[in-house]
Parts: structure tokens; sequence; C-alpha cells
């Protein structure tokens, strides 16, 4: 478990490397996957060559793209959303906020990518700029009594927000500033570490933890889960790790892991399920490529030898 600067005690895996004190967990925790599993999966991935393929990564992104906004409401498909980015066709019978929705991403997430590519400290400002991109088309003003702010324009909330059932509630928004600059300075601290010591299992460790306090943070009154995704995708960019996606079919797992996570002020379960979904991703296309490569072999077999 890991000693964070603010002082609250967050767990990581037992191998994950990190410039942090480790502590002794004062709960129980959950087994996470185990690590060399992990490992040997993306290994497996890594021989395969995928990243070298043509178009791997577009179309990688394109998923991504399409799982974060569908987990939001989106009901764009990847071959819709493939149409509407390079070749601007609409889909027939999608309103346009959920287009708008899907375009915006795509332009934070290739924003995002040119930081990662520079290597550009987290701060508060960074983080903004990529808010305003992701709602800038379907963010509005808000007229409040702390006063007026524009989530088309990153602006933070001046607003308490809902966090589910039971009068349940995200921290104060009085508080988001300074817990946002605590966030910028941790990350920066933790993923220069990285950057100087590479580990691919602490580098992923990050990143999910990035992701889980970011949304707790919880920072703008709207796309808090677009950017939590979109900010652990850019750490994984920014290590040259396989970015991960969660998947709009374990939406309930996903949104399950996170409350755990928060309710235990623990960051295990959250972990423990990102490791698994990027597991299970990876070996689906290992699973799919193999398959592919067995086709073009049949396929071979027959011109060569014809009935």
């Amino acid at each position: 478990m890991l000693r964070y600067p603010a002082g609250r005690a967050f767990s990581c895996r037992k191998n994950c490397i990190t410039p942090y004190k480790l502590v002794y967990l004062p709960y129980k925790c959950k087994m996470i996957m185990n690590k060399q599993e992990f490992l040997e999966i993306l290994e497996e991935h890594g021989k395969l060559g995928f990243q070298e393929q043509i178009d791997y990564g577009k179309f990688c992104l394109y998923s991504i793209i399409t799982h974060s906004t569908a987990i939001e409401g989106s009901t764009m498909s990847e071959v819709e959303n493939q149409l509407l980015f390079d070749e601007g066709i609409t889909a027939k019978g999608k309103n346009i906020i959920e287009q708008n929705m899907n375009l915006d991403l795509k332009d934070a997430y290739e924003q995002s990518m040119e930081l990662a590519k520079e290597h550009t400290p987290f701060s508060v400002d960074m983080l903004k700029q990529l808010s305003s991109i992701v709602m800038r088309r379907t963010g509005t003003t808000y007229n409040t009594l702390a006063g007026t702010f524009d989530s088309s324009k990153g602006d933070l909330r001046l607003v308490n927000v809902t966090a589910g059932q039971d009068g349940k509630s995200y921290m104060n928004y009085l508080k988001v500033p300074q817990k946002l600059k605590e966030f910028c300075g941790e990350m920066n601290e933790r993923r220069e570490h990285l950057l100087k010591n590479p580990d691919v299992y602490g580098q992923y460790c990050l990143s999910f933890d990035a992701h889980l306090k970011l949304v707790t943070i919880h920072p703008w009154v709207d796309g808090n889960g677009r950017m939590s995704r979109l900010i652990m995708n850019h750490l994984q960019n920014e290590f040259g790790l396989v970015p991960d996606k969660v998947l709009k079919e374990d939406k309930a797992e996903y949104i399950n892991a996170l409350v755990k996570s928060r309710e235990e002020d623990s960051s295990v379960p959250f972990q423990d399920f990102m490791f698994k979904e990027h597991a299970k991703n990876l070996q689906q296309e290992i699973e799919n490529y193999k398959l592919s490569m067995e086709d073009e072999e049949e396929q071979k077999h027959r011109r060569h030898f014809p009935r």
C-alpha cells in the first residue's frame, strides 16, 4: 500500500515499483490478478506485433472512444464512428449530441497523445484544456449561487454533485481546486520516477490509480468518466504501453469496482478489475489474430493443393 503526499493511504500491487513508502494495509485485501500471468499475456501480445500493423493504432483508438462514450449513453457503433471520423458520414437514426460526444472525445485523445509524446507535466490547466475539448460541443453554462461556470471551457464545477443513492455526494466543490493540484503533483512525481525507472506493471498501476483518483475528485459537472479514462490512456501512451479500455458490456462491473474502491478507501478492487479487463481484452485480440492467421494458412493450402 502506498502513502501519498496528501497523507491518504491507497493500495497498489506488492511488486508495483514507486517512489513511495510501503506501509501496512489496515484492512483485508482482495488478491489482485497474478502479476506474472498478466505480464505473460502482455508479452505474447507484444510478440505478435500488433502495434506495428498498419492502422492498428487508429482502430484501437476508435474502439476505446466508442466504448468510453457508450458507458455514458452513446449508441454509436465502432463502424459508425469509423465512418464519422474518417469520412464525415453521420449515422442514420443517431442524434447529434452523441455524434458530437464521440467527435469531441476523438479530438481530446489526439491532443492528449501529442501532450504525452512531449512528456508534458500534469497541471490543472492541462486537465482543464483536455476537459474543454471533451465537452466542446456538448457542454453548457451553469449559473449557481457560487457563480457561473462553463463546462465547454473546462471550468471546474461550482456546485456539489450527487454520487448515487442514499444522499452520497462527491467531495465539496470548494475542495476541488486544491485536490486537483495535489493530484497533479502526485502524478508528476510518480510518472517521472517510472519514466526514469521503467516498470510495465508499475506503470499500469499508476494509470489505473490516476483514473480512480480523478473520478473520485470529480472536478467537473460532466465528462468526469470520459476524462478519467482518457487520463488513464494518456499515461499508458506516455509510457509506450498497450492502451486499456473498459468494454461497454462490463459497465456494471466497472462501476461496482469504482464504488467499492471508494467505499473501502482502497484502490485494490478497481486495480483488480482493470488488470483483469485489460488481460481479457489482450487475450481476445490474440485469439482473433491466431484465428485469422489460421484462415490464411488454410487458403494457401487450398490454392496449392486444389481438390
